[in-house]
């Protein structure tokens, strides 16, 4: 095109930052932010473009992608702006900066917060595991801002989080608008995450439109948390009626299976896994070094420094022993041998991120990582570990929440 505008700079950012390509997006802006200045008169990037560049930055969770984008929406005077705000709101917290995102929040003049405002915060306060803050923040909503289906999906994700079963109860009946087959699968959640799992299955049973797959694998992610096969079976019965062949749904079960030792089970489950071509997503996590991202998966030797970095974890292991660590092999759902199964633990992907972060950081210096999946129950226990160790702040978003690690805590108070 001999000539842009900013229509045409807006298009095509958001189409990027909204598909599949929010690194391409980035690129663009980051070319736009550059050059605005030989943009035609009074076609200045406004909100439209800097909310598509945010939006980018919170997929990705690169904070210093957002900061910059944020710094560029000062020099141009749309700091002020009520959406470009909420969006600031919700890409610093999905970039693991609560802090952040807080600030904006009260940073907007209390006439002007909308209820996309409130919602940006009271999710932002859930997903780091605040719930208390995020009823709080609920229950100070100004009376003429009604609460939309987001606003009590947000609270009831708030004290899924926390396992505050008797708030999310109380918040779910006093609903003001219809219950979604969302708001049904996060209680499901709640009631199943407490241990709560007759309750779980006839809330599922008694909702006024049919469950759907997620549901069923809610209930079935309980059971397998809690080890109770029946209801695992049972869930997995279902899903195989709804025709769905993810692979979580197999892993799922085959690892209730592995958590009672019924080996001859798990082996059917993998069996049954090949025979329908189902492959199981592997770990891997990101972490965000100098305005780089490096990408790691289990096992990883194909960074450029894995070698420093599995010396690294030596280091790490030996420190954080001392400090009474013992590798939680219970995780590792195989029926191999106690050696194998603490090597398989040792080179999860976070461990690797950590350790990476740890070489290629001043002291001190936050650390922040990204997976694609949950967590597991030995890696949140060295994240912990790890923090107290070498007196560093590690920031984890998995798959469907923070952790934030400091002083041998989680803010999750190991609830997750």
């Amino acid at each position: 095109m001999t000539v842009r505008d900013v229509a045409t700079w807006n298009a095509l950012l958001a189409g990027l930052a909204q598909g599949t390509e929010p690194k391409l997006a980035l690129a663009l802006f980051h070319r736009l932010a550059e050059s605005f200045q030989e943009l035609p008169p009074r076609e200045e990037p406004n909100e439209l473009t800097i909310v598509a560049a945010l939006s980018a930055c919170a997929q990705l969770g690169s904070l210093q992608d957002g900061l910059y984008v944020h710094e560029f929406a000062k020099r141009i005077g749309l700091d002020r702006n009520v959406r470009v705000c909420n969006t600031l709101i919700d890409m610093y917290s999905k970039c693991g900066s609560l802090a952040r995102a807080l600030d904006v929040f009260h940073f907007i003049k209390q006439e002007d917060r909308t209820l996309v405002s409130y919602n940006a915060a009271i999710q932002a306060h859930s997903m780091h595991g605040h719930g208390g803050d995020a009823l709080r923040l609920f229950d100070e909503m100004p009376k003429c801002i009604e609460p939309d289906e987001v606003t009590y999906l947000a609270v009831l994700c708030g004290c899924n989080h926390a396992g505050l079963v008797d708030d999310g109860l109380r918040v779910f009946k006093s609903m003001r608008v219809p219950p979604s087959v969302k708001h049904y699968g996060t209680i499901v959640d709640l009631l199943g995450r407490s241990g709560r799992l007759t309750e779980a299955y006839d809330t599922v049973i008694s909702m006024p439109f049919p469950a759907d797959i997620v549901l069923w694998q809610t209930l079935l992610g309980a059971a397998k948390m809690h080890g109770v096969v029946e209801f695992a079976e049972l869930a997995t019965s279902k899903l195989a009626e709804l025709g769905s062949l993810v692979d979580g749904d197999y892993v799922l079960l085959s690892n209730v299976y592995a958590s009672k030792a019924r080996w001859t089970d798990v082996g059917r489950i993998r069996d049954t896994m090949r025979s329908n071509d189902v492959r199981k997503i592997p770990g891997f996590s990101y972490t965000e070094i100098d305005g780089v991202m490096h990408k790691f998966i289990n096992g990883d030797k194909e960074h450029l420094r894995w070698q420093e970095i599995y010396r690294a974890l030596e280091d790490i292991v030996s420190k954080i022993s001392e400090l009474g660590y013992e590798p939680e092999t219970s995780n590792v759902l195989h029926d191999i041998g106690e050696e194998e199964k603490q090597y398989a633990l040792c080179y999860h992907s976070e461990k690797l991120a950590i350790a990476f972060g740890l070489i290629a950081t001043p002291p001190g210096e936050t650390l922040r990582v990204i997976k694609n999946l949950r967590i597991c129950g030995d890696c949140h226990v060295v994240a912990k570990l790890i923090s107290k160790a070498y007196g560093r702040v590690i920031i984890i978003r998995d798959r469907a929440r923070f952790h934030q690690f400091e002083d041998g805590e989680c803010s999750c108070k190991d609830y997750w």
